[in-house]
């Protein structure tokens, strides 16, 4: 039987809705797939359902291809899984915890290795039970502090997520590999475009972590690649460090009054004016910019971490996330650098120089401060710069990395700009945005040991297993898709996840109309056509003719005035073509 929407429950849109944001969300709104329950949670409508069953049938089937079973876990989870991997509190706020009537915790499920882990460890003792890979289509909570644009990200949200379980890492590594060429088939026959990028694997831990991006103007994540064929998340791209060089005959340090110079851009242009340089002017990629971070852990405690950062760069918030996980990462407030009296606002350096010349360490865990300092990989031994005197209106000039100055680690969390140069030496670095939609990861024995996951061995000797994790963004695919294929109209789904093969349209008043397009329902569903018929009685052909477009089946039959010809339109929403074909031959041309 063709859906009729005469009887679909469906209420189109003319107007925006106020809460939309972005183009997906608006069309999926106003053409009636979705509804807005509460922020970030939403009401899937007949539509919607018919669109995400299809993204769901196609995983299945690949997934079954790529040799995983389907299992089902509750959404609703007890607190003590989570509690031994520590992720009760590594989510932090992001978690929806909430306790039953006997005020034992439970959470919402923003993930589930925990319970595939212990799943498995229940039910398997040896190695002859592995390898196994089993998933899972669920839904899925986070406490998102700013829900937006729709599907994209929400607070409630259905994710197909995987898990391998091997007894070696040769085992993983297979493993992996079948689960993304499994999602690379998906992509493909769902019709998204995506790029494959090497990613920072985070709170998940584990070795190799790559991402599936879908590039997209509106894309939360920023990615990056290259003419040779590198291509990474911005946070897990690595600076390539120049060569480090002699200390041997620079000139010494020199503090020097630079009065009302706290900022980057008032020092450079001080320095120019009144230290000028006979080779070349100073500029900010001279200077060491010292960024002070609070980090704040799962467990509440804060730490201060001073950064220096080139002065023509600034710190990448996702990149210092990722470097910092699991702690919050957020800017030293006044009352921070006030408990810190070696901190001089504006004027924050590695060290002190006294008029005699001599150094005096102050950033660091040896310095006089006590604070850890960690340094961008680009400032090596033998790199000059100008840095804070840690006293006010006052800037170090000719300060030497090595000789001057040392520090605590590295932090690679500058901004990656167009032009750096890719890691493994294959060019220039381009930079674009996308929209995650897939992520893989080699966990290894995180979990399996936390969880005490182990199996007998060939020699009868017990063995932690090795996970991999594998997710894909069920309702967030929905969402790309509609992004992807719009236009000013309305959608225009791939013919893969389209919630029709064919939409027909009875623009007339006649009898005959309504009986043509009946007739031509049933020859194309006896064709193996999934039909949606616009039968309403009373409505203009113009009504019906907008909500074809805003829908956004692809082929569109339009069954009106051409009848008393014989011929009915076949319209192509894709490219805008029209055209008139008999009745008789409808079928056959849309086969």
């Amino acid at each position: 039987m063709p859906t009729r929407l005469s009887s679909l429950f469906l209420r189109t849109l003319r107007e925006d809705p106020a809460e939309a944001e972005v183009a997906s969300h608006k069309l999926l709104l106003r053409a009636g797939y979705i509804r807005r329950a509460a922020p970030g949670v939403y009401t899937w409508l007949p539509l919607g359902l018919l669109v995400k069953a299809k993204i769901e049938k196609v995983v299945r089937e690949e997934m079954a291809n790529a040799g995983a079973q389907e299992v089902f876990f509750p959404a609703l989870l007890p607190r003590e899984p989570y509690e031994a991997t520590n992720r009760w509190t590594e989510y932090g706020d992001n978690l929806f915890r909430l306790q039953d009537r006997k005020k034992a915790d439970y959470l919402l499920a923003p993930t589930h290795e925990e319970m595939f882990t212990l799943l498995v460890k229940d039910l398997y003792s040896s190695y002859k039970d592995l390898p196994v890979c089993l998933y899972q289509i669920q839904n899925k909570y986070r406490d998102e502090a700013r829900p937006r644009a729709g599907l994209l990200r929400g607070r409630e949200f259905v994710m197909k997520d995987a898990y391998s379980f091997d007894l070696t890492d040769e085992g993983l590594r297979t493993a992996y590999q079948a689960q993304r060429d499994a999602y690379e088939r998906i992509f493909t026959r769902l019709g998204v475009d995506y790029v494959i990028v090497k990613a920072d694997a985070g709170a998940m831990g584990g070795s190799a972590s790559e991402e599936f991006l879908s590039p997209s103007e509106i894309g939360e994540d920023t990615f990056v690649r290259s003419p040779g064929g590198y291509a990474a998340n911005v946070e897990a791209v690595q600076t390539v460090a120049p060569a480090a060089t002699s200390t041997e005959g620079l000139p010494a340090a020199k503090a020097n009054h630079t009065p009302g110079t706290a900022t980057i851009a008032t020092l450079v242009e001080h320095a120019n004016v009144n230290f000028p340089r006979s080779d070349r002017a100073w500029t900010a990629a001279d200077t060491l910019k010292n960024v002070v971070l609070a980090l704040v852990s799962p467990e509440g405690k804060r730490e201060l971490v001073v950064v220096g950062v080139p002065g023509d760069r600034e710190v990448d918030a996702k990149r210092a996330e990722a470097a910092f996980g699991p702690n919050e990462v957020e800017p030293a407030t006044e009352a921070d650098l006030a408990a810190n009296p070696a901190l001089v606002k504006g004027y924050i350096g590695p060290v002190s120089v006294a008029a005699d010349g001599s150094v005096t360490q102050v950033l660091g865990k040896a310095g006089t401060s006590g604070i850890r300092y960690l340094l961008d990989p680009r400032v090596v031994d033998g790199t000059q710069w100008i840095s804070g005197a840690n006293t006010a209106d006052h800037h170090i000039f000719e300060l030497v990395k090595g000789r001057d100055f040392n520090a605590d680690g590295l932090a690679d969390i500058a901004e990656v700009r167009a032009g750096d140069q890719a890691p493994d030496g294959s060019g220039p670095l381009e930079l674009a945005r996308g929209i995650e939609i897939g992520h893989v990861f080699q966990l290894g024995r995180k979990y399996a040991e936390a969880l005490d996951l182990k199996v007998l061995d060939e020699n009868g000797k017990l063995q932690v297993v090795t996970m991999g994790s594998y997710g894909i963004g069920v309702t967030r695919l929905v969402a790309v898709l509609a992004e992807a294929n719009r236009d000013e109209k309305g959608l225009i789904w791939p013919e893969a996840v389209s919630p029709a093969d064919i939409y027909i349209v009875a623009a007339g008043k006649d009898d005959s109309v309504f009986e043509a397009a009946e007739k031509l329902a049933t020859e194309f569903e006896a064709a193996g056509k999934t039909v949606m018929l616009d039968d309403r009685p009373k409505v203009s052909p113009g009504v019906k003719f907008g909500d074809a477009e805003l829908i956004g089946v692809p082929h569109i039959v339009i069954v009106g005035k051409g009848l008393e010809n014989g011929e009915v339109d076949l319209w192509n929403r894709r490219t805008g073509e029209r055209r008139a074909v008999k009745v008789n031959s409808a079928v056959q041309e849309l086969k």
